[in-house]
């Protein structure tokens, strides 16, 4: 049987880099804040290469927020696993602080669902998911902490876990403000201090 020659012309950038680079721009300037220009010379990339690989702009900043959950926001995970819920909250916070601190500032799904306007809906209720699936795990691990006698006084699940919310998204705020990565950490000490378990 004979072969037939693939149409057009091969791909000639890597994909899993150029998802990187618009995570980056996403990230540093939010969605509204990412022009096509703003991606495209990040990339490395023409715009029909990038209609071609990812769609539209929506599409690859549903990607971004994906390869974000997946990669920037193990820390997370792996924090859930500490055994103790007050080890926990400690892990959390410093590695929020380790992820708003560094070259892209801030948390990439808080500037997200502050900068997107009513028109990207699709794109706010990806990001609104992701935190869901956050706020549950959370209410499961301080549920779990309950259950193994880490608090002394009955504690609120949804509460904490509301509250560690804003202590995280504030984290993101004030990183992204300008804050110094000492003034950070004295916020996750004093959050770990007060903390309503052992």
């Amino acid at each position: 049987m004979e072969n037939v020659a693939v149409r057009g012309r091969p791909r000639e950038f890597d994909v899993d880099d150029a998802l990187a680079a618009a995570l980056r721009v996403f990230w540093t300037n939010g969605y509204e804040g990412s022009s096509l220009t703003d991606l495209t010379d990040a990339m490395g990339i023409t715009r029909p290469s990038l209609y071609a690989a990812f769609g539209n702009k929506e599409e690859l900043f549903t990607r971004a927020l994906d390869l974000y959950e997946r990669e920037k926001l193990a820390y997370i995970r792996e924090a859930l696993d500490a055994p103790t819920t007050k080890g926990m909250v400690a892990n959390l916070l410093h590695g929020a602080i380790d992820l708003v601190s560094g070259d892209c500032r801030g948390c990439l799904g808080v500037t997200a669902t502050v900068t997107c306007g009513a028109e990207d809906s699709s794109i706010r209720q990806h990001i609104e998911g992701i935190a869901a699936n956050t706020h549950r795990a959370l209410v499961e691990r301080i549920e779990k902490g309950i259950s193994a006698g880490d608090f002394d006084a009955p504690a609120d699940p949804e509460a904490l876990a509301n509250y560690l919310k804003t202590v995280l998204q504030g984290l993101s705020v004030q990183a992204r403000s300008g804050m110094s990565r000492s003034q950070l950490e004295s916020v996750a000490q004093a959050a770990v201090a007060i903390w309503p378990s052992r």
